[in-house]
């Protein structure tokens, strides 16, 4: 008996249109493996840079997170048919990734989770909420009373980090670029809205405001201006790009980092490795808040197996509104 999977692969780096739809061989976990059947994906904005060659050369199977089922796991940590979701460990870049029915992740990603949401709601959870969880309660050292800024909290990213910070009990401070977002962000937990026309030092000083921690969606583009929006003494940390990749400019410390404003960056490819291990984030707790919609996480689009260009285009686009996924038909 053959055993064949569908696939999307990357046939060339390039534009959404060379995600190209295969047939691959089913993959066999090894020691320390898992093998999940695909559900349901989340879309990242991250794929687009590997799908276009931006960060080298990656696995022909894209994707950095999962929701789906055990097939197999020759360690038995996990029972076969449990309820899973994997997130990075090498998906997409150095391994194939989950943009296919079959996947093998290292154990390390992949945690058993209790949860009714829909496959696809379930896929839209695991990469923003581990990502801004981490950041919040990490890197920033978030606490009740604190006011945080999101920047380029409209994203995926950002409004699960609006969604944890107010959950917290921060007050929060969100940004859009468009005005017609403002409803969203106030809707999902934010206690201010600021429009982000470049100048966000100036606005959160017209606004009154005096912030102690900032969340960076937006990167390397306005990380100067984040860094002169915080308190002295108050924490910046980036997690993301949405402004592109290009580097900061001439970045001079001395010049450019405020006295006693702590800057740093965390990257969710950091997730389930000793350091950021994935049983230090509350999973059930999250999923079972976005059942009872204290948080608004669903996905904003869902997409089907063959509709992966299209999707693509919408994430490029920016014009979704928030996370999107993808459902996997299973092969009978």
């Amino acid at each position: 008996m053959e055993f064949v999977m569908q696939a999307i692969t990357i046939s060339t780096y390039g534009a959404p249109e060379v995600l190209t739809h295969t047939e691959l061989p089913d993959p066999v976990p090894a020691a320390g493996e898992i093998l999940i059947a695909v559900e349901a994906f989340g879309l990242n904005h991250a794929e687009t840079y590997m799908r276009a060659g931006t960060w080298g050369d990656v696995a022909a199977v894209p994707g950095i997170e999962a929701a789906g089922t055990v097939l197999s796991d020759p360690d038995g940590r996990i029972p076969v048919g449990a309820k899973v979701i994997a997130i990075m460990g090498g998906m997409g870049r150095t391994r194939n990734g989950s943009y296919a029915e079959l996947v093998t992740v290292p154990a390390e990603n992949v945690v058993a989770v209790t949860t009714t949401l829909d496959w696809t709601e379930l896929a839209a959870v695991p990469e923003v909420y581990a990502t801004a969880w981490t950041a919040l309660t990490g890197n920033l050292g978030l606490r009740s009373g604190d006011v945080v800024l999101v920047r380029g909290a409209t994203s995926a990213l950002g409004q699960a980090a609006v969604n944890l910070a107010a959950d917290l009990g921060a007050t929060v401070v969100a940004t859009t670029r468009n005005p017609a977002r403002t409803a969203l962000l106030t809707e999902i937990g934010a206690d201010h809205v600021l429009i982000d026309d470049g100048d966000l030092t100036a606005a959160v000083d017209t606004a009154g405001l005096r912030v102690d921690r900032l969340l960076d969606v937006v990167g390397n583009s306005v990380l100067r201006d984040s860094l002169t929006a915080v308190r002295a003494g108050g924490r910046v940390c980036q997690i993301g790009f949405l402004g592109g990749l290009d580097p900061v400019d001439a970045f001079a410390p001395i010049a450019d980092l405020p006295s006693a404003v702590q800057l740093s960056f965390f990257g969710s490819f950091m997730l389930g490795t000793p350091e950021f291990p994935l049983s230090a984030i509350p999973f059930d707790d999250i999923l079972a808040k976005v059942a009872a919609g204290t948080y608004r996480a669903r996905p904003a689009r869902t997409f089907g197996f063959g509709d992966i260009v299209t999707a693509h285009q919408v994430m490029e686009a920016g014009s979704a509104g928030g996370k999107m996924s993808v459902r996997v038909a299973q092969k009978s």
